[in-house]
């Protein structure tokens, strides 16, 4: 058996040792893999939880119920109320912290109703590195990450997904429509629907992977690096302007460095992106 395949079988292990299971689903391909595999070893016994807020691109939540049903996966799709704690909208270091924070409350309100002892999300190996502070709010919560317990990494969960024929093997990464606003900005779901109408734009325009960042009256937008020559015309960049503005942003600026995960944490002193 090749170690990626015992791995499977350790994530699989783990999620038997659970009665019944709620987990944390965004349609993204960890979480996505990590509910697929735990109706394969759990049946009905399982129950994916979506959260549905301002900050959920429309097209993520449409393609991850999609996904369910097309994979014959329990679903249920619950509405949070992070946008109405000033903890979450002030935008701080700690925003993720506070939205994680209410997803897990409500799921947990779920579990009580259901009978439910255990919740799982789709942490992997590869983001113990990262600065998340949903992290700690997962820990608080008491939610459990099989994945990372498999000792599994993003690239060998796409290779599983992959393996298993699943759609999202090779989505791009996703992440919620608040982690474009520059740290400081108010959350607010007109800064986040310019966010989403803008990269709905870019998308329109063929680029797969992208983000703006939200600095104001000016948008900073990344691409993903094998596209970026793309946008290095005169008329892509005119393209990009008029579909960029038509979202209600003044100023267009190309970031050159290309898209990168978390580039917003850049600006965050050491001591925050370290502390535990």
């Amino acid at each position: 058996m090749s170690t990626l395949e015992t791995k499977r079988e350790t994530l699989r292990a783990e999620l038997a040792t659970s009665d019944r299971l709620l987990v944390a689903y965004s349609g993204g391909v960890d979480s996505a893999y990590l509910a697929w595999e735990a109706y394969q070893v759990l049946g009905d016994r399982m129950l994916a939880v979506i959260a549905d807020s301002p900050s959920l691109p429309r097209k993520h939540l449409s393609a991850a119920i999609d996904f369910a049903q097309q994979n014959h996966i329990p679903l249920r799709v619950i509405n949070t109320r992070e946008m109405e704690k000033p903890d979450y909208t002030r935008n701080d270091s700690q925003r993720c912290f506070h939205c994680k924070d209410e997803l897990f409350l409500a799921m947990e309100t779920l579990s009580e109703e259901l009978g439910v002892s255990t919740i799982a999300y789709g942490r992997n190996l590869d983001d113990n590195g990262d600065f998340r502070p949903g992290q700690k709010a997962a820990a608080q919560h008491n939610a459990i990450a099989p994945l990372a317990t498999a000792q599994l990494g993003k690239q060998e969960i796409r290779t599983l997904a992959k393996n298993a024929n699943l759609t999202v093997w090779d989505k791009p990464a996703s992440a919620c429509l608040s982690s474009r606003l520059e740290y400081g900005r108010e959350v607010t779901p007109e800064a986040l629907a310019q966010v989403e109408a803008a990269e709905d734009a870019l998308n329109a325009l063929g680029f797969l992977q992208v983000r703006v960042r939200h600095h104001g009256t000016l948008a900073r937008i990344e691409i993903a690096r094998e596209e970026l020559h793309r946008a290095l015309s005169m008329d892509a960049l005119d393209k990009i302007t008029a579909a960029v503005r038509a979202a209600g942003f003044q100023y267009v600026t190309l970031d050159t460095q290309g898209y990168r995960s978390g580039s917003m944490n850049a600006i965050l002193p050491v001591s925050i992106l370290t502390a535990s």
